[in-house]
């Protein structure tokens, strides 16, 4: 689906914790993340750590949104 999409000129950015599956896929633009059971923050962290995690993440993939790639890139 991530292929579909970027054809229709909108870009993409995959965040995955596995990348191979990410880069296997077609992704274009992969943000790794943290864990399978929580891609997108770690829930042992104090609160504002894991938000400052998340943010952190988050702006990676908006960096990542606005960069010009030829295949796949990992961010």
């Amino acid at each position: 689906m991530v292929k579909e999409i970027e054809r229709y000129g909108i870009p993409i950015v995959h965040m995955a914790t596995i990348i191979t599956i990410s880069q296997s896929v077609g992704a274009n633009r992969i943000v790794p993340t943290v864990a399978i059971p929580h891609p997108t923050g770690n829930p042992s962290l104090e609160r504002a750590a894991e938000e400052k995690l998340r943010m952190g993440l988050v702006e990676r993939a908006v960096e990542a949104l606005g960069k010009d790639v030829d295949g796949v890139t990992v961010f």
